[in-house]
Protein backbone atom coordinates (compact mmCIF):
# COMPACT_ATOMS: atom_id res chain seq x y z
CA UNK A 1 0.00 0.00 0.00
CA UNK A 2 2.82 2.43 0.84
CA UNK A 3 4.48 1.76 -2.54
CA UNK A 4 1.18 2.37 -4.36
CA UNK A 5 0.61 5.63 -2.49
CA UNK A 6 4.13 6.81 -3.33
CA UNK A 7 3.61 5.90 -7.00
CA UNK A 8 0.39 7.94 -7.08
CA UNK A 9 2.00 10.92 -5.33
CA UNK A 10 4.86 10.93 -7.87
CA UNK A 11 2.55 10.97 -10.87
CA UNK A 12 2.63 7.33 -11.99
CA UNK A 13 -0.64 6.03 -13.41
CA UNK A 14 0.14 2.30 -13.34
CA UNK A 15 1.85 -0.06 -10.91
CA UNK A 16 2.67 -3.76 -11.29
CA UNK A 17 2.52 -5.88 -8.13
CA UNK A 18 2.40 -9.59 -7.21
CA UNK A 19 -1.11 -10.95 -7.79
CA UNK A 20 -1.64 -11.47 -4.06
CA UNK A 21 -1.16 -7.74 -3.38
CA UNK A 22 -3.55 -6.34 -6.00
CA UNK A 23 -6.47 -5.88 -3.61
CA UNK A 24 -4.32 -3.90 -1.22
CA UNK A 25 -2.68 -1.68 -3.86
CA UNK A 26 -6.06 -1.05 -5.51
CA UNK A 27 -7.12 0.96 -2.45
CA UNK A 28 -5.32 3.93 -4.03
CA UNK A 29 -7.72 5.73 -6.33
CA UNK A 30 -6.62 6.87 -9.79
CA UNK A 31 -3.93 4.19 -10.08
CA UNK A 32 -4.09 1.22 -12.48
CA UNK A 33 -2.99 -1.87 -10.55
CA UNK A 34 -1.71 -4.84 -12.55
CA UNK A 35 -1.30 -8.12 -10.68
CA UNK A 36 1.09 -10.74 -12.10
CA UNK A 37 1.86 -14.28 -10.97
CA UNK A 38 5.24 -14.92 -12.68
CA UNK A 39 7.93 -13.28 -14.82
CA UNK A 40 6.56 -14.69 -18.09
CA UNK A 41 3.18 -13.10 -17.46
CA UNK A 42 4.94 -9.83 -16.64
CA UNK A 43 6.95 -9.87 -19.90
CA UNK A 44 3.84 -10.72 -21.92
CA UNK A 45 2.09 -7.66 -20.44
CA UNK A 46 5.04 -5.30 -20.98
CA UNK A 47 5.53 -6.46 -24.59
CA UNK A 48 1.82 -6.11 -25.35
CA UNK A 49 1.47 -9.79 -26.27
CA UNK A 50 -0.99 -10.63 -23.52
CA UNK A 51 -2.05 -7.45 -21.67
CA UNK A 52 -3.38 -7.95 -18.15
CA UNK A 53 -6.59 -6.22 -17.18
CA UNK A 54 -6.23 -3.76 -14.29
CA UNK A 55 -7.78 -4.76 -10.97
CA UNK A 56 -11.00 -3.14 -9.91
CA UNK A 57 -10.63 -0.50 -7.17
CA UNK A 58 -11.01 -1.92 -3.68
CA UNK A 59 -13.79 -0.39 -1.62
CA UNK A 60 -13.53 0.05 2.12
CA UNK A 61 -16.82 -1.01 3.67
CA UNK A 62 -17.45 0.79 6.95
CA UNK A 63 -18.03 -1.52 9.88
CA UNK A 64 -19.75 -0.76 13.15
CA UNK A 65 -19.64 -2.71 16.37
CA UNK A 66 -22.84 -4.20 17.74
CA UNK A 67 -22.82 -1.95 20.78
CA UNK A 68 -23.56 -4.72 23.25
CA UNK A 69 -20.51 -3.92 25.40
CA UNK A 70 -21.64 -0.34 26.01
CA UNK A 71 -25.37 -0.97 26.02
CA UNK A 72 -25.27 -3.62 28.74
CA UNK A 73 -23.25 -1.58 31.24
CA UNK A 74 -25.51 -0.79 34.19
CA UNK A 75 -25.15 2.51 35.99
CA UNK A 76 -22.02 4.70 35.59
CA UNK A 77 -24.03 7.41 33.85
CA UNK A 78 -21.37 10.13 34.26
CA UNK A 79 -18.67 7.82 32.87
CA UNK A 80 -20.90 6.92 29.92
CA UNK A 81 -21.44 10.60 29.20
CA UNK A 82 -17.69 11.18 29.28
CA UNK A 83 -17.12 8.29 26.85
CA UNK A 84 -19.79 9.65 24.52
CA UNK A 85 -17.94 12.99 24.37
CA UNK A 86 -14.61 11.19 23.92
CA UNK A 87 -15.99 9.14 21.02
CA UNK A 88 -17.48 12.19 19.31
CA UNK A 89 -14.32 14.31 19.48
CA UNK A 90 -11.45 11.81 19.79
CA UNK A 91 -10.53 12.97 23.31
CA UNK A 92 -8.23 11.10 25.70
CA UNK A 93 -9.68 9.74 28.95
CA UNK A 94 -8.27 8.91 32.38
CA UNK A 95 -10.49 6.89 34.71
CA UNK A 96 -9.72 6.47 38.39
CA UNK A 97 -11.66 4.09 40.62
CA UNK A 98 -11.47 1.04 42.86
CA UNK A 99 -11.24 -2.52 41.50
CA UNK A 100 -14.57 -3.80 40.21
CA UNK A 101 -15.92 -0.38 39.28
CA UNK A 102 -16.01 -1.29 35.57
CA UNK A 103 -13.10 0.76 34.20
CA UNK A 104 -11.91 -1.98 31.83
CA UNK A 105 -15.42 -2.69 30.59
CA UNK A 106 -16.00 1.02 29.95
CA UNK A 107 -12.73 1.31 28.03
CA UNK A 108 -13.55 -1.66 25.79
CA UNK A 109 -17.01 -0.23 25.19
CA UNK A 110 -15.62 3.01 23.76
CA UNK A 111 -15.09 1.44 20.33
CA UNK A 112 -18.84 0.67 20.28
CA UNK A 113 -19.53 4.40 20.39
CA UNK A 114 -16.89 5.61 17.95
CA UNK A 115 -18.22 6.56 14.50
CA UNK A 116 -17.09 4.68 11.36
CA UNK A 117 -13.75 5.77 9.96
CA UNK A 118 -13.60 8.16 7.05
CA UNK A 119 -11.80 6.84 3.95
CA UNK A 120 -8.60 8.74 4.77
CA UNK A 121 -8.56 7.36 8.31
CA UNK A 122 -9.15 3.78 7.12
CA UNK A 123 -6.41 4.13 4.51
CA UNK A 124 -3.93 5.26 7.17
CA UNK A 125 -4.80 2.33 9.44
CA UNK A 126 -4.54 -0.15 6.56
CA UNK A 127 -1.14 1.26 5.60
CA UNK A 128 0.24 0.60 9.10
CA UNK A 129 -1.02 -2.98 9.26
CA UNK A 130 0.20 -3.57 5.71
CA UNK A 131 3.72 -2.57 6.75
CA UNK A 132 3.90 -5.38 9.32
CA UNK A 133 2.60 -8.00 6.89
CA UNK A 134 -0.97 -8.32 8.18
CA UNK A 135 -3.29 -9.76 5.49
CA UNK A 136 -5.61 -6.98 4.36
CA UNK A 137 -9.18 -7.91 5.17
CA UNK A 138 -12.33 -5.84 5.48
CA UNK A 139 -12.06 -5.89 9.27
CA UNK A 140 -8.56 -4.39 9.26
CA UNK A 141 -9.58 -1.76 6.74
CA UNK A 142 -12.79 -0.64 8.41
CA UNK A 143 -12.74 -1.42 12.15
CA UNK A 144 -11.12 1.00 14.54
CA UNK A 145 -8.22 -0.76 16.28
CA UNK A 146 -8.30 -1.55 19.99
CA UNK A 147 -4.90 -2.21 21.56
CA UNK A 148 -4.42 -3.13 25.22
CA UNK A 149 -0.73 -3.72 26.01
CA UNK A 150 0.18 -5.16 29.42
CA UNK A 151 2.02 -2.95 31.91
CA UNK A 152 5.13 -5.12 31.46
CA UNK A 153 5.38 -3.95 27.82
CA UNK A 154 8.78 -2.42 27.02
CA UNK A 155 9.30 1.05 25.57
CA UNK A 156 10.46 -0.27 22.13
CA UNK A 157 7.38 -2.50 21.91
CA UNK A 158 5.21 0.51 22.74
CA UNK A 159 6.75 3.12 20.44
CA UNK A 160 8.23 0.84 17.77
CA UNK A 161 11.77 -0.18 16.99
CA UNK A 162 14.03 -2.91 15.72
CA UNK A 163 16.88 -2.93 13.20
CA UNK A 164 14.35 -1.89 10.58
CA UNK A 165 11.93 0.16 12.71
CA UNK A 166 8.46 -1.37 12.92
CA UNK A 167 5.32 0.21 14.33
CA UNK A 168 4.73 -0.28 18.05
CA UNK A 169 1.49 -0.44 20.02
CA UNK A 170 0.83 3.29 19.79
CA UNK A 171 0.99 3.20 15.98
CA UNK A 172 -1.07 0.00 15.79
CA UNK A 173 -3.74 1.91 17.75
CA UNK A 174 -3.78 4.70 15.11
CA UNK A 175 -7.33 6.09 14.70
CA UNK A 176 -8.52 3.65 17.36
CA UNK A 177 -8.20 3.13 21.11
CA UNK A 178 -5.03 2.53 23.12
CA UNK A 179 -6.08 1.20 26.52
CA UNK A 180 -3.55 1.28 29.35
CA UNK A 181 -4.89 -0.51 32.41
CA UNK A 182 -3.14 0.04 35.75
CA UNK A 183 -1.47 3.17 34.33
CA UNK A 184 0.93 3.81 37.29
CA UNK A 185 2.32 0.27 36.90
CA UNK A 186 3.80 1.06 33.48
CA UNK A 187 7.53 1.92 33.44
CA UNK A 188 8.24 5.63 33.56
CA UNK A 189 10.05 5.42 30.19
CA UNK A 190 6.89 4.01 28.56
CA UNK A 191 4.63 6.67 30.05
CA UNK A 192 6.93 9.53 29.06
CA UNK A 193 7.17 8.15 25.51
CA UNK A 194 3.45 8.91 25.15
CA UNK A 195 3.95 12.64 25.44
CA UNK A 196 5.07 13.25 21.84
CA UNK A 197 2.31 11.21 20.12
CA UNK A 198 -0.39 12.67 22.40
CA UNK A 199 0.70 16.15 21.37
CA UNK A 200 1.81 15.65 17.75
CA UNK A 201 -0.12 12.55 16.61
CA UNK A 202 3.11 10.86 15.50
CA UNK A 203 6.23 9.29 16.99
CA UNK A 204 9.82 9.55 15.78
CA UNK A 205 11.81 6.33 16.12
CA UNK A 206 15.58 6.80 15.76
CA UNK A 207 18.00 3.91 15.27
CA UNK A 208 21.56 3.56 13.96
CA UNK A 209 20.20 2.80 10.49
CA UNK A 210 18.16 6.00 10.47
CA UNK A 211 14.97 7.52 11.85
CA UNK A 212 11.36 7.15 10.79
CA UNK A 213 8.18 9.07 11.59
CA UNK A 214 5.26 6.79 12.43
CA UNK A 215 1.62 7.94 12.71
CA UNK A 216 0.10 7.66 16.19
CA UNK A 217 -3.21 9.52 16.37
CA UNK A 218 -5.02 7.35 18.88
CA UNK A 219 -7.56 7.89 21.63
CA UNK A 220 -5.83 7.06 24.89
CA UNK A 221 -8.00 5.50 27.57
CA UNK A 222 -6.08 5.01 30.81
CA UNK A 223 -7.33 3.41 34.01
CA UNK A 224 -5.84 3.52 37.49
CA UNK A 225 -6.68 2.74 41.08
CA UNK A 226 -6.67 5.62 43.59
CA UNK A 227 -4.00 3.80 45.66
CA UNK A 228 -1.93 0.58 45.59
CA UNK A 229 -4.66 -1.51 47.25
CA UNK A 230 -7.34 0.25 45.22
CA UNK A 231 -9.76 1.12 48.00
CA UNK A 232 -8.84 4.70 48.89
CA UNK A 233 -12.00 6.83 48.94
CA UNK A 234 -14.36 3.85 48.67
CA UNK A 235 -16.50 2.10 51.29
CA UNK A 236 -13.88 -0.63 51.72
CA UNK A 237 -11.09 0.27 54.14
CA UNK A 238 -7.83 1.35 52.53
CA UNK A 239 -4.75 -0.56 53.71
CA UNK A 240 -2.17 1.85 52.30
CA UNK A 241 -0.09 4.37 54.21
CA UNK A 242 -0.38 8.01 53.10
CA UNK A 243 3.18 8.05 51.77
CA UNK A 244 2.60 4.93 49.65
CA UNK A 245 -0.52 6.51 48.16
CA UNK A 246 1.41 9.67 47.29
CA UNK A 247 4.25 7.68 45.71
CA UNK A 248 1.77 5.62 43.71
CA UNK A 249 0.07 8.69 42.30
CA UNK A 250 3.34 10.49 41.55
CA UNK A 251 4.27 7.74 39.08
CA UNK A 252 2.13 9.71 36.61
CA UNK A 253 3.91 12.93 35.76
CA UNK A 254 2.23 16.29 35.59
CA UNK A 255 3.08 16.81 31.88
CA UNK A 256 1.39 13.51 31.02
CA UNK A 257 -1.72 14.34 33.07
CA UNK A 258 -1.86 17.72 31.35
CA UNK A 259 -2.30 15.92 28.01
CA UNK A 260 -5.37 13.94 29.11
CA UNK A 261 -8.52 15.80 28.09
CA UNK A 262 -11.05 14.00 30.30
CA UNK A 263 -10.24 12.95 33.88
CA UNK A 264 -13.06 11.22 35.75
CA UNK A 265 -13.68 9.17 38.88
CA UNK A 266 -15.49 5.86 38.45
CA UNK A 267 -17.07 4.76 41.75
CA UNK A 268 -17.93 1.16 42.45
CA UNK A 269 -21.62 0.42 41.85
CA UNK A 270 -23.36 -1.53 44.61
CA UNK A 271 -25.86 -4.34 44.13
CA UNK A 272 -28.53 -2.26 45.87
CA UNK A 273 -28.13 0.58 43.37
CA UNK A 274 -27.90 -1.63 40.29
CA UNK A 275 -29.68 -0.03 37.35
CA UNK A 276 -31.06 -1.36 34.12
CA UNK A 277 -29.04 -1.43 30.93
CA UNK A 278 -30.03 1.11 28.28
CA UNK A 279 -32.34 0.00 25.50
CA UNK A 280 -31.21 -0.67 21.97
CA UNK A 281 -33.25 2.31 20.76
CA UNK A 282 -31.51 4.62 23.24
CA UNK A 283 -28.12 3.32 22.14
CA UNK A 284 -29.00 3.92 18.47
CA UNK A 285 -29.95 7.48 19.38
CA UNK A 286 -26.57 7.99 21.10
CA UNK A 287 -24.78 6.63 18.05
CA UNK A 288 -26.76 8.91 15.75
CA UNK A 289 -25.83 11.97 17.82
CA UNK A 290 -22.16 10.98 17.69
CA UNK A 291 -22.34 10.44 13.90
CA UNK A 292 -23.97 13.85 13.48
CA UNK A 293 -21.22 15.46 15.57
CA UNK A 294 -18.59 13.69 13.46
CA UNK A 295 -20.28 14.92 10.26
CA UNK A 296 -20.11 18.50 11.54
CA UNK A 297 -16.39 18.04 12.18
CA UNK A 298 -15.81 16.61 8.70
CA UNK A 299 -17.42 19.69 7.15
CA UNK A 300 -15.54 22.04 9.45
CA UNK A 301 -12.14 20.47 8.78
CA UNK A 302 -12.60 19.71 5.09
CA UNK A 303 -9.24 19.91 3.33
CA UNK A 304 -7.23 20.53 6.52
CA UNK A 305 -6.14 16.95 7.25
CA UNK A 306 -7.90 17.12 10.63
CA UNK A 307 -10.58 14.56 11.47
CA UNK A 308 -11.56 15.26 15.09
CA UNK A 309 -11.83 18.21 17.47
CA UNK A 310 -9.04 16.73 19.61
CA UNK A 311 -6.62 17.33 16.70
CA UNK A 312 -7.17 21.09 16.64
CA UNK A 313 -3.84 22.81 17.31
CA UNK A 314 -3.05 26.10 19.00
CA UNK A 315 -2.59 27.59 15.53
CA UNK A 316 -6.23 27.23 14.51
CA UNK A 317 -8.08 26.89 17.79
CA UNK A 318 -9.48 30.42 17.60
CA UNK A 319 -10.79 29.70 14.10
CA UNK A 320 -12.58 26.46 14.99
CA UNK A 321 -13.53 27.04 18.66
CA UNK A 322 -15.62 30.20 18.84
CA UNK A 323 -16.94 30.94 22.35
CA UNK A 324 -19.63 33.43 23.32
CA UNK A 325 -18.09 36.23 25.45
CA UNK A 326 -19.58 34.98 28.72
CA UNK A 327 -18.22 31.46 28.10
CA UNK A 328 -14.77 32.91 27.42
CA UNK A 329 -14.92 34.84 30.68
CA UNK A 330 -16.01 31.70 32.56
CA UNK A 331 -13.06 29.75 31.17
CA UNK A 332 -10.56 32.53 31.95
CA UNK A 333 -11.80 32.73 35.56
CA UNK A 334 -11.58 28.94 35.95
CA UNK A 335 -8.05 28.92 34.53
CA UNK A 336 -6.97 31.61 37.01
CA UNK A 337 -8.60 29.99 40.04
CA UNK A 338 -7.41 26.46 39.25
CA UNK A 339 -4.01 27.51 37.94
CA UNK A 340 -4.55 25.74 34.61
CA UNK A 341 -1.83 25.59 31.97
CA UNK A 342 -2.39 27.01 28.51
CA UNK A 343 -2.55 23.42 27.21
CA UNK A 344 -5.40 22.61 29.64
CA UNK A 345 -7.09 25.88 28.65
CA UNK A 346 -7.05 24.81 25.00
CA UNK A 347 -8.20 21.28 25.82
CA UNK A 348 -11.24 22.64 27.64
CA UNK A 349 -12.05 24.72 24.57
CA UNK A 350 -11.85 21.64 22.36
CA UNK A 351 -14.01 19.66 24.77
CA UNK A 352 -16.55 22.49 24.70
CA UNK A 353 -16.49 22.35 20.88
CA UNK A 354 -17.35 18.63 20.96
CA UNK A 355 -20.13 19.11 23.51
CA UNK A 356 -21.58 21.88 21.36
CA UNK A 357 -21.36 19.61 18.28
CA UNK A 358 -23.35 16.92 20.11
CA UNK A 359 -26.10 19.50 20.57
CA UNK A 360 -25.76 20.86 17.04
CA UNK A 361 -24.74 24.31 18.34
CA UNK A 362 -22.64 26.58 16.14
CA UNK A 363 -20.99 28.52 18.98
CA UNK A 364 -19.69 27.28 22.34
CA UNK A 365 -21.88 28.50 25.18
CA UNK A 366 -21.58 28.70 28.98
CA UNK A 367 -23.11 25.28 29.62
CA UNK A 368 -20.72 23.64 27.18
CA UNK A 369 -17.65 25.20 28.84
CA UNK A 370 -18.97 24.45 32.32
CA UNK A 371 -19.29 20.74 31.49
CA UNK A 372 -15.89 20.74 29.78
CA UNK A 373 -14.28 22.23 32.91
CA UNK A 374 -15.90 19.59 35.13
CA UNK A 375 -14.56 16.83 32.85
CA UNK A 376 -11.02 18.20 32.61
CA UNK A 377 -10.44 19.58 36.10
CA UNK A 378 -10.71 16.77 38.65
CA UNK A 379 -9.61 17.92 42.09
CA UNK A 380 -10.32 14.51 43.64
CA UNK A 381 -8.24 12.49 41.19
CA UNK A 382 -4.80 13.36 42.53
CA UNK A 383 -5.79 15.82 45.23
CA UNK A 384 -4.73 16.08 48.84
CA UNK A 385 -5.96 13.71 51.52
CA UNK A 386 -9.05 14.76 53.41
Amino acid sequence: LSAALMASERGFNEIIVPAGNTREAALVSGLRVIGVTDINQLMGHLNGISPIKASRPTQIVSHEHSGDSFRLIKGQESAKRALMIAAAGGHNVLMSGPPGSGKTLLARALVDLMPPMAFGEALGVTRIYSSIGTPITSSVMSERPFRSPHHTTSAPAMVGGGTNPRPGEISLAHRGVLFLDELPEFPRSVLESLREPLEEGRITVSRASGSVNLPAKFTLVAAMNPCPCGNYGSQTACLCSPISVIRYRKRISGPLLDRLDIQINVPRETAASEKQAISEATFRDLKERIKTAKSLQEKRFDGTGIYTNAEISYKNIDQFCKLVPSAEQLLVRAAEVKGLSLRAYHKIKKLGRTIADLEGAETIENKHIAEAISLNVNDKLLGEFS
